[in-house]
């Protein structure tokens, strides 16, 4: 890395990764300075934020009035600070098409952050995938405006750092398997009867990582998550479901694996701490000191992993399911989830009803090709709609 700080632009500031990322920015003030910041409706926090970096723009995509985004403004601007502040989910694709930035990072979960990681591609920039929804949706597509534009992918989730570090220096041809670790959540081992009676607040308690979101805690909860994982994984490394792999790993401590075909497997350890892949991505190719703890070995008496029970967790077979279909099936799998979760956490539907509407979604859908953006938000559009039917039905 050279003298000049790396100007990063981040989307998704006031969620958990986004703050994780402003930690990063924090132990390594010399090393970056952010240029824009954007959130959903978490504005004074967006406003703390815009006090303490000064970025030049600040989004708000659902603010509460407009009265209280310009008041905001005029209080910063009073202290010397000047931060424009726009609104709307259009000014995330503005910024993200016009302005000045060498890395984005993309943290804003669901559908809402893929226009503007888009225009991040179009651009030939490096966009740090921490929204799984922009490969899952997008992936054929993706990838491929990446390589015509020369744009950068890079991964933040924890997995899928951890499988790009296990093939720094490696030939993708000689891959055996990609071995995805899942925590296996709150329901390792609870009674297959039980998990009927699975309440909101049990599917929100994660036993090893705590500062998730509620919607990616409940993914986790049902191994959607690692669902979504797969489809990503199946893009980002160009690889056939059919090496794809997923193994419950109750430590998270392993955060994935690769096999090569000598035999010979490969893995990425570290803290459950989102600080280490975020950071990763946003100083590669360099490895910084950390402000993450660091791994104490010693700390664990045994790291064990378990086969994945299909009876347990179905969503992670409709996740490859998806995966060797393509096209718009990612779409429609994860809009199909996100308005599933919603009605779970407002308490319109059981735990096991989230995967039950998810299948019943894509057993109604005819899979199209996903070679324009307008497909694949005709194909959300339609799936939001189908769930919404079948959680009120």
């Amino acid at each position: 890395m050279n003298d000049t700080p790396k100007r990063v632009a981040l989307f998704g500031s006031t969620g958990s990764i986004g703050t994780s990322a402003l930690d990063v920015l924090r132990h390594h003030r010399d090393r970056f300075t952010l240029v824009a910041i954007a959130a959903r409706s978490r504005f004074e926090l967006l406003v703390e934020q815009a006090r303490e970096f000064r970025p030049p723009v600040a989004i708000i995509t659902n603010p509460s009035s407009e009265q209280a985004v310009l008041e905001a403004q005029e209080s910063l601007q009073a202290d010397g600070i000047v931060t424009e502040f726009m609104i709307g989910e259009q000014a995330l694709v503005d910024v993200a098409r016009e302005a000045g930035y060498d890395i984005m990072l993309g943290a804003i979960t669901g559908a809402a952050g893929l226009p503007a990681n888009m225009e991040v591609v179009k651009r030939g920039k490096r966009l740090a995938l921490a929204n799984k929804e922009s490969l899952v949706m997008t992936g054929p597509l993706l990838t491929r405006l990446a390589r015509k534009s020369g744009a950068e992918l890079l991964p933040v989730d924890s997995e899928h750092s951890a499988v790009w570090q296990c093939l720094r220096g490696e030939r993708t041809s000689e891959v055996k398997r990609i071995i995805l670790t899942a925590s296996g959540g709150p329901f390792r081992q609870t009674p297959l009867d039980r998990l009927a009676h699975v309440t909101r607040d049990e599917a929100l308690r994660h036993p090893t990582w705590t500062t998730m979101g509620k919607k990616i805690t409940v993914d986790s909860a049902t191994m959607m998550n690692k669902a979504l994982e797969v489809i990503e994984a199946r893009w980002l490394f160009d690889i056939e479901p059919e090496r794809l792999d997923v193994v419950i790993h109750p430590q998270s401590i392993v955060h994935s694996m690769v096999e090569f075909r000598d035999g010979s497997v490969i893995a990425q350890l570290g803290p459950n701490d989102m600080r280490l892949p975020v950071q990763f991505a946003l100083t590669y190719p360099e490895r910084l000191e950390t402000p993450a703890p660091t791994l104490e070995l010693n700390q664990f008496a045994s790291l064990t992993f378990e086969t994945l029970e299909d009876r347990r967790f179905p969503a992670v077979r409709l996740g490859f399911q998806v995966a060797r279909a393509g096209g718009t099936a990612g779409a429609v799998f994860n809009a199909a989830n996100e308005i599933a979760v919603e009605a779970f956490l407002k308490g319109e539907i059981g735990y096991l009803d989230i995967v039950r509407t998810v299948e019943a979604v894509l057993g109604q859908h005819s899979v199209q090709g996903a070679d324009t953006l307008d497909a694949v938000l005709d194909a959300d559009r339609w799936a939001r709609e189908q769930a919404r039917k079948k959680i009120h039905r």
